[in-house]
């Protein structure tokens, strides 16, 4: 059985590789016909963390698993690529839920961050920068912060609807329209670039 310390702990042993080479070698198709495999950076760390096919059903069970987020230089500093969708907003529950019992928090928690290079459009190359978790957090005022968020959006929507929730809130998440056209009604939390960077100290 694969806990969460375990991974990680696994996973750290392969920081500063390229996870091109190690998909290669653990037989992860990243090309295939002309094309990439989309999700080949995520099989990779999940073989590196000790989840292999037989046993994948392990980070659901423990309540975690992987998220391989892209990080590339500005002027030498190390920059999210992009913000990331944390799940989607059920009105209803959303009014009913305070942070902590909230399946936002649930799914923050139990992420495994993995912080890789971007190397252009085809990421031909993906070197593992670090591993990260809120379980080795230090200070307990990032997540204060992100509560405070929470419950602000929470709030809002209690007085103004959902129409009024917008992607302008929150300092660390943000609750902004997810799926395709300017037509879309539906809303996720999202975690902020800032939020990633912060997680994800380099």
């Amino acid at each position: 059985m694969v806990t969460r310390v375990i991974a990680i702990k696994n996973l750290e042993k392969f920081i500063g590789q390229d996870l091109a080479e190690l998909a290669v070698k653990n037989g992860v198709t990243t090309y295939k016909d002309g094309k990439q495999n989309k999700g080949w950076k995520g099989l990779t760390l999940e073989w590196l963390a000790g989840l292999s096919n037989d046993n994948k059903q392990a980070p659901n069970g423990l309540g975690f698993e992987l998220k391989s987020t892209a990080f590339y230089q500005v002027k030498g500093v190390w920059t999210p690529k992009e913000t990331f969708a944390i799940t989607m907003i059920n009105q209803h529950n959303l009014i009913e839920t305070p942070f902590f019992e909230s399946h936002c928090w649930e799914k923050l928690k139990s992420l495994v961050y993995c912080a890789v290079t971007w190397n252009g459009k085809h990421n031909e190359k993906a070197e593992l920068l670090k591993v990260q978790s809120f379980d080795f957090i230090e200070s307990d005022t990032l997540i204060q912060e992100i509560e405070a968020d929470y419950e602000f959006i929470r709030n809002k929507l209690k007085t103004q609807g959902f129409q009024a929730l917008t992607g302008k809130d929150g300092k660390w998440i943000q609750a902004r329209t997810k799926g395709a056209g300017h037509g879309s009604t539906s809303r996720a939390f999202y975690a902020r670039k800032e939020l990633i960077k912060e997680i994800i100290k380099l």
